[in-house]
C-alpha cells in the first residue's frame, strides 16, 4: 500500500455540500444535528451539560419493561405512557442554538421481549397550528415531526433513525461514520400519530429484528430525540451538533434499563410475483416483436440474523418499480453516472463506503474519488457488441441469478459488509430474411465486494475493501471486448490528532489489477480512462503484449472540523494504469492533485442571516509526466437567512494550463484562462409553496462559454397533494470540440491531424412530479420528463501545434448535426397493505425520436410526436417473519 503522501502542491476544494445528519436535514427538512451534550434523563430530568469535545458524564434515558399488550395507534393509552418517567430535556438547535424549546415535549421509552416502544406527547399551545401533511414514505415535506435515533451497538458511530410526522407519514434510515446517514433503508416497523386539543402524539414500535446489536444481560444503547415545528422553523434535540463542531452519534445520551432481551434469529421472507405487459414500437416483419408482449416473473428476498450480522439474499430480483433515469445527451469522453435506486442494493449501501471515514467534511477540486463499489455494474445492460442483422431483440439488462450480502458488526470494534452476485449469460436474438440465430453479448459473471472497518479506541480507525469481477466466456469474441478478471484492494483510515478531535487525518490507498487477452488489454490501455497512446506522454505507452494492467492510487486529507475557522488540505494521485470500472466507477487516471483551503463560519444570528460560511482555496493538478493540467483558485459561500431562505454562491478562476485529454489520446494542447460562477437559491421550504433556482455559467479566453438555468417550484394545495416542476435550460458553445484524428504524414502533430469543430448545443428539459398521498400507506407518484437537445457543428479546423491552442482551417467536413427529443414518464401506485408487504401498480411510457439536423428554436412542442412505448406492471410482495 502507498504510504502517506507529502503535500505535493497547493490546492483547493470548495465543497458546500453538507454530509451526514445534515443529509438527514436535507432529506427530512431537519437541521444538521448539532452538538451539545444535552438532555435530560428519566426522572428527575437532568440539566443539560455544557458543550464539550467529549462528554464526561453522559445523560441517560430509562426504558421500562411492559408485560401487557401494546397497541400502536398513537393514542398513548397504555399504562406505561402515563408514568412520571418522561424525558423532557430537548434543547433548540434552531433557530437559537442552545435555547430552551418553545413547546414542551415528553418522551417515554418501553420494551418487551420483541420490540422497543417510543411514545411522545408533543404539547402545543396552539394545537390548531400543528402542520400535518401526508407524503410518501421518506419524502421531504414541511410538517411537524418527531424522531428517535438509536445506536444499539453503542459504538458512538452508527445507528438508525425512525420518524413520524403529525399526519402519520413514516421516515427511517441508517447512520454511519458519526455524521453520515442513508435514508434509503426501509425497516419494517410501526408508527402512528394523533392530533388532539393538547397538540399531538406519536407512538412507535421498533422490532428487534430490524436492529443489529450484540446479546447481553443488560443493554446500554445510544439514543437521541428530535422535534421539528415548521411554523417556528424550530428543531430541538436531546443532543445536537453545534455548527462549529462535528460529531452526532458520539453525542447521544445513554438508553438504559433494557434487560433480558436477545437479538434472536428472526428470519424474514419476502416473496414476490409480477405480471407485465409491454406495448412497443416495432418494424413490419420483425419476428421478435409484434407490438405487444406479456411477461410474468417471480422471486424473493430473505433476511436472517447471524449473530451481530444480517444476511440479505435475493433470488431473481425484480427491479420493475424503480424510477426511470433522466434523459441525457453525452458528447464527452467520460461515462454518465446514474444513482443506484434498486432496493436490494441501496439498503445498507453506506456499509461499503470507502475512503472518507473519520472526518465530517471533505473538500475537493478537480478531483473525483474513484467509486470503488458502484452497484449499478451488477445487472447493467449487456456490454458485448451486437452483430449486424436486419432485426434484433437485445435484453435491456443482464439478469441477476442471485445475490446475497452479509452486513453488521463482529464484536464491539469491527464492522463488516460483504456482497456477492452472479449474473446470467445474455443472448441477443437476431434475424435476417432467411435465418434467425443467437449471439452471446454478456458472459456469466461473478461479482464480489468485501468491506471491513476496525475502530481503534475513540480516535482512530482502519478499514479495507476488496472487489472482484470474474467472467466465464462461452463466446470467444467476448474475450476481445471484456476483461476476464478484475481485482481491487484498498486500505483507508482516520486519526484524530488531538484529544478534542479538532484535527483529523484521513485517507486511502488502493491497488488494482485487470486481466484479459492482448487485444482486450490494448483496447483498455487506449480507452478514455487511460489514453496510453498519447504521443508526447513519455511516462506511458501501449504494451501490445500485455495480458494484465496493474495500477495504484491514493488520497489523504487533513481537516480542521471544529471552531469558526476552517482548514482543509489534501494530496492524492491516480496512477495511469489504475482501473476500477468493472465493479466501480472511474472517470480518468494519470492525475496528481492537491489543494489547500480555509474558511470561516458565522453561527450567531445577525440582523439578516442566521448562519453563514465562506470558503476559499487554491489547487493544482498535474499528470505523471509533470505537466500542469489545471491550476487556479475557488471560493464559495453559504447563507441561511432568518426568513428560512438559503443562498449558495461559488466561483472558480482557472489559470492557463495544459490539457492531456482534449485530443482523446493525441498530443497535449493548452487551456487558456477561464472562469465559472454559479448560484443556488432556495426559498422557505416550510411554506405551502416554495421556489428555488440554480443558475450559472463560465467563459474562456478561447471563446468557449456555457450557461444554464434550472428554476423550479413546489406547491402543496392540500395536506396530501404536492406538485413540483423544474424546467431546465442549457447552452454550450465550445470553440474546439474534438471530432477525430486523421492520418497525415505531413502533419506537424505526430503524423496525424486532429480535427476539431465549433459546437453549439441547446438543451431544454423539465421535470414534473405530482404526488398524491391518500393515507400514510397508500400513495400515487407520477413523474414526467420532456427533453429536447440540438447540436450544430461548424468551422472545422485542425490542431496546428502540440502544447498550444492554435488551429488552422481544415477542408474536412462531416454532417454531425442532430436533434433528439424524448418524453419519459411513469406512475406508481403503492399500497403497503400490511407492514413490509406491498402492492405496486406501475405504468411507464417512453417516446423518443432523433433527426440528423439541428433545429433552432428547439421544437419543444413536438416532444410527444414520437410513437409511444408503454409498459404496465403489477407487483405483489408479501412479508413473512418468524
Amino acid at each position: 500500500m502507498i504510504a502517506l503522501l507529502p503535500a505535493l502542491c497547493l490546492a483547493v476544494a470548495v465543497d458546500s455540500t453538507v454530509t451526514g445528519p445534515a443529509a438527514v436535514a436535507e432529506s427530512l427538512n431537519v437541521a444538521p444535528p448539532a452538538d451539545r451534550a444535552a438532555a435530560a434523563t428519566a426522572a428527575p430530568v437532568a440539566q443539560p451539560a455544557a458543550p464539550t469535545a467529549r462528554v464526561a458524564v453522559r445523560p441517560t434515558v430509562r426504558a421500562f419493561r411492559v408485560d401487557g399488550p401494546m397497541t400502536v395507534d398513537g393514542l398513548l393509552s397504555e399504562p406505561v405512557w402515563q408514568n412520571g418517567e418522561a424525558f423532557t430535556g430537548l434543547i433548540q438547535r434552531d433557530p437559537v442554538e442552545g435555547a430552551a424549546p418553545s413547546q414542551r415535549t415528553e418522551v417515554r421509552v418501553a420494551y418487551d421481549d420483541d420490540a422497543l416502544y417510543v411514545g411522545a406527547r408533543l404539547i402545543d399551545t396552539a394545537p390548531d397550528s400543528v402542520v400535518a401533511r401526508l407524503a410518501r414514505r421518506d419524502a421531504s415535506i414541511a410538517s411537524d415531526r418527531f424522531a428517535v435515533y438509536l445506536d444499539p451497538h453503542h459504538d458512538r458511530r452508527s445507528g438508525y433513525y425512525f420518524m413520524v410526522n403529525a399526519a402519520g407519514t413514516m421516515y427511517d434510515g441508517t447512520l454511519s461514520n458519526d455524521v453520515e446517514d442513508d435514508k434509503l433503508w426501509d425497516g419494517v416497523w410501526e408508527g402512528r400519530a394523533r392530533r388532539d386539543d393538547r397538540g399531538w402524539t406519536a407512538e412507535m414500535r421498533i422490532p428487534y429484528s430490524q436492529l443489529r446489536f450484540a446479546g447481553s444481560d443488560r443493554h446500554v444503547w445510544g439514543v437521541n430525540f428530535l422535534r421539528e415545528i415548521p411554523r417556528r422553523r424550530e428543531k430541538s434535540y436531546a443532543a445536537y451538533r453545534p455548527r462549529k463542531a462535528s460529531g452526532f452519534v458520539s453525542r447521544f445520551p445513554d438508553l438504559v434499563g433494557i434487560e433480558a432481551i436477545a437479538p434472536g434469529r428472526a428470519i424474514e421472507l419476502m416473496p414476490y410475483v409480477t405480471s407485465q405487459t409491454e406495448h412497443l414500437d416495432h418494424s413490419p416483419g420483425d419476428p421478435f416483436n409484434d407490438g405487444s408482449r406479456l411477461r410474468g416473473n417471480a422471486g424473493g428476498d430473505v433476511r436472517a440474523r447471524l449473530g451481530g450480522l444480517t444476511l440479505n439474499a435475493t433470488g431473481n430480483p425484480d427491479f420493475g418499480t424503480v424510477e426511470i433515469d433522466p434523459s441525457t445527451v453525452n458528447l464527452t469522453d467520460v461515462e454518465d453516472f446514474f444513482e443506484e435506486k434498486r432496493p436490494f442494493f441501496v439498503e445498507g449501501a453506506g456499509t461499503f463506503a470507502f475512503g472518507r471515514q473519520g472526518a465530517g467534511d471533505y473538500w475537493d477540486s478537480d478531483w473525483d474519488d474513484p467509486l470503488f463499489f458502484y452497484s449499478r455494474r451488477i445487472g447493467r445492460a449487456p456490454q458485448g457488441r451486437v452483430p449486424s442483422s436486419d432485426f434484433e431483440d437485445v435484453p435491456v439488462a443482464t439478469r441477476i441469478l442471485g445475490a446475497g450480502k452479509l452486513i453488521g458488526r463482529l464484536g464491539s470494534h469491527w464492522s463488516l459488509g460483504t456482497l456477492h452476485a452472479v449474473t446470467d449469460r445474455e443472448l441477443a436474438r437476431l434475424a435476417d430474411p432467411d435465418t434467425t440465430w443467437k449471439a452471446e453479448i454478456e458472459p456469466l459473471t461473478y461479482y464480489g465486494v468485501t468491506r471491513a472497518q476496525r475502530e481503534i479506541g475513540r480516535r482512530a480507525g482502519l478499514g479495507l475493501i476488496s472487489t472482484t469481477a470474474l467472467r466465464t466466456f462461452d463466446e470467444p469474441a467476448l474475450r476481445n471486448q471484456l476483461n476476464g478478471a478484475s481485482v481491487l484492494a484498498g486500505l483507508d483510515g482516520w486519526l484524530f490528532l488531538d484529544s478534542r478531535e479538532t484535527w483529523v487525518l484521513s485517507g486511502w490507498s488502493a491497488l488494482s489489477r485487470v486481466e484479459g487477452n492482448t487485444r482486450r488489454m490494448i483496447a483498455l490501455q487506449r480507452s478514455s480512462a487511460h489514453y496510453f497512446q498519447r504521443p508526447d506522454a513519455g511516462h506511458v505507452e501501449v504494451d501490445s503484449a500485455a495480458t494484465s494492467l496493474t495500477g495504484y492510487a491514493s488520497r489523504y486529507w487533513i481537516n480542521k472540523q471544529k471552531g469558526a475557522v476552517l482548514f482543509n488540505a489534501a494530496a492524492g494521485f491516480v496512477n495511469p494504469a489504475f482501473d476500477a470500472n468493472d465493479l466501480g466507477f472511474l472517470r480518468k487516471t494519470d492525475v496528481v492533485n492537491g489543494h489547500v483551503g480555509s474558511g470561516y463560519k458565522w453561527t450567531k444570528p445577525k440582523r439578516l442571516f442566521r448562519y453563514q460560511t465562506l470558503k476559499a482555496a487554491a489547487f493544482w493538478t498535474l499528470d505523471h509526466g509533470g505537466n500542469a493540467t489545471r491550476r487556479g483558485i475557488e471560493g464559495s459561500s453559504y447563507t441561511e437567512f432568518k426568513n428560512g431562505h438559503t443562498l449558495s454562491l461559488y466561483g472558480t478562476f482557472d489559470a492557463p494550463a495544459l490539457n492531456h485529454r482534449r485530443t482523446q489520446g493525441g498530443p497535449l494542447t493548452r487551456n487558456l484562462r477561464a472562469f465559472t460562477v454559479g448560484m443556488d437559491y432556495l426559498s422557505d421550504t416550510q411554506r405551502r409553496s416554495y421556489w428555488y433556482a440554480s443558475a450559472g455559467g463560465g467563459s474562456s479566453v478561447s471563446g468557449s462559454w456555457n450557461a444554464y438555468a434550472y428554476p423550479g417550484a413546489e406547491w402543496k394545495p392540500s395536506s396530501a397533494l404536492s406538485i413540483k416542476i423544474t424546467p431546465g435550460w442549457e447552452r454550450v458553445h465550445e470553440d474546439a470540440h474534438f471530432i477525430r484524428p486523421l492520418v497525415d504524414p505531413a502533419s506537424p502533430t505526430n503524423g496525424r491531424r486532429y480535427i476539431f469543430a465549433t459546437l453549439d448545443q441547446h438543451t431544454v428539459s423539465a421535470s414534473l412530479r405530482l404526488n398524491w398521498t391518500f393515507t400514510p400507506r397508500i400513495g400515487l407518484e407520477t413523474y414526467v420528463q420532456p427533453f429536447v437537445s440540438s447540436a450544430a457543428y461548424r468551422g472545422y479546423k485542425s490542431l496546428a501545434l502540440a502544447r498550444s491552442y492554435a488551429f488552422e482551417p481544415s477542408s474536412y467536413t462531416e454532417d454531425r448535426d442532430f436533434t433528439v427529443r424524448s418524453l419519459k414518464g411513469n406512475a406508481v401506485l403503492r399500497w403497503e397493505y400490511r407492514p413490509g408487504s406491498t402492492l405496486f401498480l406501475v405504468w411507464t411510457q417512453r417516446r423518443s425520436e432523433s433527426e440528423d439536423f439541428a433545429e433552432t428554436p428547439l421544437p419543444v412542442e413536438r416532444v410527444g410526436d414520437a410513437r409511444p412505448e408503454n409498459i404496465v406492471l403489477v407487483k405483489l410482495s408479501y412479508y413473512l417473519s418468524r
